[in-house]
C-alpha cells in the first residue's frame, strides 16, 4: 500500500474516534502507534499535562518506552519535558553527543538501545497540552517530511483532547446550571410552604429562610429543602429584626 494511501487511512481512523464519548487513552494509544508506523521510527510516548503543571506519561507503544519516559520525569530531565517548556519542536537529538545537555536521560536512552530522539509539542497557538515523544533504534535522522507527519499527529492529539474537554466543560456547566435550578425550585417551593404554614407573606418567608441560613451556617438550599420535608418548623425561623 502507498505511504500516501496510508497516512489517508490512519487520519480517517483518527477523526472517525472523534465522536462523543470517545475513550481518551484510546485515543491517543493508537496515535503513538500509527506515529511509529508512519514516521518510521521504533517507539513513541506521550504525555501530557494533568493541568496541575506535572506532566503524566498517558501511551507508549511498548515497555522500554514507558519505562524511559516514566526515568525522564522522574529526574526532570530530557527532551519531551523541554519541549513541553517551550512548545517547540526538539528533533533529531543524537544521543551519542547529547549528553552534556540531558546527561542522565542521554545515558538511559542509550542504554534503551535508542539513538536518535524526537520531541513534538502537543500545541495550540499558546496553550502546550503535553510532548509526543518518538525514539530510534538505528541512527536515521527523521526528515522533514517525516517531522510534518509528526507534528500533524501531534495536532490531533491536541484537537482530540481539547475536544474532549469542550465536552466535559459543557457537561459541567450543564449539571452546575440543573443544579442551581433545582436549589431555585426548591426555595420557591419552601416559601409556599413557609408562608402558609406560618402565616406570613412570602417575602417574610423568604427572608426567615435565608436568615436563618445564615445564623446556622447552612445553604439556603439546605433550610429550604429541610422546610418542604417538614423537618424545621416554622416556630424556629425567626423574624428578621429590623435594626435600623
Amino acid at each position: 500500500m502507498a505511504r500516501e494511501q496510508r497516512l489517508a487511512e490512519v487520519f480517517v481512523e483518527l477523526a472517525d474516534t472523534l465522536v462523543e464519548e470517545f475513550d481518551v487513552v484510546d485515543f491517543l494509544q493508537v496515535l503513538t502507534e500509527r506515529c511509529v508506523e508512519l514516521v518510521d521510527t521504533d517507539a513513541a510516548g506521550l504525555m501530557l499535562d494533568d493541568q496541575r503543571g506535572r506532566l503524566q506519561v498517558v501511551a507508549y507503544t511498548d515497555e522500554p518506552a514507558r519505562l524511559l519516559e516514566l526515568f525522564e520525569l522522574q529526574k526532570a530531565e530530557g527532551p519531551c519535558l523541554d519541549c513541553f517548556a517551550t512548545g517547540e519542536v526538539i528533533a533529531n537529538v543524537d544521543l551519542t553527543g547529547s549528553a552534556a545537555r540531558w546527561p542522565v536521560f542521554t545515558e538511559a536512552a542509550l542504554r534503551s538501545g535508542y539513538t536518535y530522539s524526537h520531541a513534538l509539542p502537543l500545541r495550540l497557538r499558546s496553550q502546550v497540552l503535553g510532548a509526543l515523544n518518538l525514539f530510534t533504534v538505528g541512527r536515521q535522522t527523521l526528515t522533514d517530511d517525516h517531522l510534518a507527519v509528526a507534528q500533524g499527529m501531534a495536532d490531533i492529539a491536541t484537537i482530540g483532547l481539547l475536544h474532549e474537554r469542550a465536552l466535559h466543560d459543557q457537561v459541567l456547566l450543564a449539571e452546575q446550571l440543573q443544579t442551581a435550578l433545582h436549589s431555585r425550585i426548591l426555595i420557591e417551593q419552601a416559601k409556599g410552604v413557609l408562608s402558609a404554614r406560618a402565616d406570613i407573606s412570602v417575602s417574610e418567608a423568604f427572608s426567615r429562610m435565608r436568615n436563618h441560613a445564615r445564623r446556622t451556617g447552612q445553604q439556603l438550599t439546605s433550610v429550604a429543602d429541610a422546610v418542604v420535608a417538614g423537618a424545621l418548623d416554622h416556630s424556629e425561623l425567626q423574624p428578621v429584626v429590623d435594626r435600623r
